[in-house]
């Protein structure tokens, strides 16, 4: 049976604009009748998915994890079944849910692999996969650019984080956590909801997309070589090894801060503080890889 199929690809996604004649000839190979869909700027992606969701039986979405962050709130409406073709420079949900980067592997996972319901981050109104974060990352994320992900890969990331770590100034950070309230001087304040981040970070060494929690560390580090020490563990999601990493797992969280702080959602800076965060389990159905019993 031909399925009907709506996809988006990023070309300015780090393999976007040479991968789409690819995608196009072997989804259509694998049985699926497609409806292609070219969108200039991301905020209209899910006008795209709403506008075409009655159309087709899934959407599959070409790019990187800033691709998928800009189709959430369309897929969230919709309900519509994802596809993933991991075409960014990080990838990161497609690592969580252990989709390949080879095009053709994604391509089949699409075609043949089996649903499974994931949760969402939410902050603000404003949907999430990865994780939602403020302070360090939001400096990553305005000095990196198009051009060093494209030339240096997830490579940029680590680039870009030794540029600006060393200007990081801390910030105070009042943070209620299912109504129990702490106050951290911070550089950095995470809510995780997926496995990785950042170009493979992890968001905690025991999380799942869905486990139904979100998962929050803040660095509260006076000094950046004292950041830099604690990058290893940081990195592996081991934050409990340092007793300057608050780390905790709840459902419901609140940060106000003095003065206000831009937030990052998988990588795109799309609110700010105060902010209220809280998990919505089982928000969605993606395409993953079937699991051999």
């Amino acid at each position: 049976m031909t399925r009907r199929a709506l996809l988006i690809v990023n070309r300015y996604a780090r393999r976007g604009r040479n991968s789409l004649i690819q995608a196009v000839n072997q989804l259509q190979e694998l049985g699926f009748d497609l409806i292609e869909v070219e969108v200039e700027e991301p905020q209209y992606l899910s006008d795209a998915i709403r506008h075409h969701c009655h159309q087709v039986d899934l959407a599959i979405v070409g790019g990187g994890d800033g691709t998928l962050n800009a189709a959430v709130e369309g897929l969230v409406e919709t309900q519509l079944p994802l596809g993933i073709l991991p075409l960014g420079t990080a990838n990161d949900l497609a690592r969580t849910l252990g989709i390949p980067p080879s095009l053709p592997e994604a391509c089949q996972i699409v075609a043949k692999g089996q649903l499974q319901r994931i949760d969402l981050g939410w902050v603000n109104g404003k949907h999430f996969f990865n994780v939602a974060s403020l302070g360090l990352s939001v400096q990553i994320a305005e000095r990196l650019n198009q051009g060093t992900k494209r030339r240096w890969g997830v490579l940029g990331y680590a680039a870009t984080a030794l540029g600006v770590i060393w200007q990081v100034k801390p910030f105070q950070a009042d943070i209620c956590l299912d109504g129990e309230l702490i106050r951290v001087k911070t550089v950095q304040i995470a809510v995780g909801n997926g496995r990785y981040y950042g170009g493979g970070m992890i968001v905690c060494e025991d999380a799942a997309i869905d486990d139904c929690q979100l998962h929050l560390y803040s660095l509260n580090v006076r000094h950046w070589w004292q950041l830099i020490a604690a990058l290893p563990s940081v990195w592996q999601g081991q934050h409990r090894a340092w007793s300057s990493v608050h780390a905790c797992k709840c459902q419901e969280i609140e940060v106000y801060t003095h003065k206000r702080y831009l937030i990052n959602t998988d990588g795109e800076l799309t609110t700010h503080t105060p902010a209220q965060f809280r998990i919505i389990p089982k928000a969605l159905s993606v395409l993953i890889p079937k699991k051999h019993s």
